[in-house]
């Protein structure tokens, strides 16, 4: 069997659980024959935890030119996303990118349209995409029982961080370094999975997104966001890294009933018929429609990072459709793009978001930024800050 060579740069702790991943032969089809860090104490750590023949590249133009590989998984911080693939489509290489595609949607666009050129399989790790929960609430959305949808809420305030969290490197939690807070890193996968299930896009969104509100940090840790779709339904996002305890609870509302996810569960509050049909025929004044509480057995499995690059992998090899396609990866950015822009213009925003407008104010906040780090209790960390 001919195995697809795969490469690895960005040795953090999200690239390195892909390197054990790959290393350890857990991934059919691929091996893992070069990995690229330009961090010292990430290569000793490569030769300790690795078997087999690997060659280790410092320098990431080399690592495209000279290691050989066919894909690479790209694990690197944010901003440089984008860059790093399309250096990978020039080559010619297959690319799987951590989350998020980018830090703003102008790059990630271009991105988008190498990896058209290219021909590459390109994916993303959006690994909540493989979890059976999320696909049944997908499936029962777009199959129609649910009915059109009225509403959608999403609370995700169990991503707690304490300030040590945000203290461990330089990078973290500012405007250069990392290009956001919790929407770009702990809430994006909900960011997603939010417009994957629906299977459409808000309209508008006018956010508030605080500062600093609990941390000592110079990007959002608190964001409570409305959104409009074009049926004129409506939409709420609540995330925060200073709630303990914390919530996660999804709703979606439609015309035939009400989906809760919440603690790794799914009930679907199902309605006996069309409450746009109740509506219009029932004549006793009170009233509610009638409606059967299901409790939907559906195992929930988080952590499905293998699932997403072995997908990857299986597309590469047979040419099987791919679960998170990397072109999706600006749907979420999007989303979260126009809720810093909302905040900052302190207006309603339109989807999709002005690229160029985002793009500058973006630098402006880094040109103008004054904040600096107390303490920084860990400068040598090399990861992608997806955690």
């Amino acid at each position: 069997m001919v195995l697809v060579k795969v490469g690895v740069i960005g040795i953090g702790n999200i690239g390195s659980s892909h390197v054990q991943l790959l290393n350890n032969g857990q991934i059919k089809g691929a091996a893992l024959t070069a990995v690229c860090s330009s961090n010292e104490s990430r290569i000793e750590w490569i030769k300790s935890h690795t078997k087999g023949d690997m060659k280790i590249f410092k320098d990431e133009d080399t690592f495209f030119n000279e290691s050989g590989i066919e894909a690479v998984l790209i694990a690197t911080p944010h901003y440089s996303h984008p860059e790093l693939a399309k250096k990978a489509f020039a080559k010619g290489i297959h690319v799987l990118i951590e989350k998020p595609a980018g830090v703003f949607t102008k790059d990630v666009l271009e991105m988008n349209d190498a990896a058209k050129l290219s021909g590459k399989v390109f994916g993303i790790m959006y690994n909540q995409r493989a979890n059976p929960l999320f696909q049944k609430v997908r499936d029962l959305i777009q199959s129609g029982e649910l009915g059109e949808i009225k509403r959608t809420n999403w609370i995700v305030t169990d991503v707690y961080r304490s300030q040590s969290y945000y203290d461990s490197s330089k990078w973290r939690a500012t405007w250069k370094g990392e290009g956001g807070g919790v929407l770009l890193n702990q809430a994006l996968h909900h960011l997603d999975i939010w417009q994957w299930t629906t299977g459409f896009m808000p309209k508008s969104i006018r956010a508030t997104c605080s500062i600093g509100k609990y941390h000592d940090i110079e990007v959002e840790d608190d964001v409570t966001a409305f959104v409009e779709y074009e049926n004129r339904a409506t939409g709420v996002f609540i995330t925060s890294t200073g709630e303990a305890p914390g919530t996660d609870r999804y709703e979606v509302v439609g015309d035939r009933g009400k989906l809760v996810v919440e603690n790794d569960e799914l009930t679907f509050y199902r309605l006996t018929q069309s409450e746009r049909n109740f509506n219009a025929t029932y004549t006793d004044g009170f009233g509610l429609p009638e409606w059967q509480k299901v409790e939907i057995p559906v195992e929930s499995k988080n952590a499905n990072h293998s699932m997403i690059v072995q997908n990857w992998i299986d597309s590469i090899v047979t040419g099987s459709p791919l679960l998170a396609p990397g072109i999706d990866g600006i749907k979420a950015l999007d989303i979260s793009n126009a809720m810093y822009l909302s905040s900052w213009l302190n207006q309603t925003v339109e989807l999709p978001v002005d690229s160029d407008l985002y793009y500058e104010k973006l630098q402006e906040k880094i040109s103008t930024s004054t904040f600096t780090k107390k303490l920084v209790t860990n400068t040598t960390l090399d990861v992608t800050g997806t955690h």
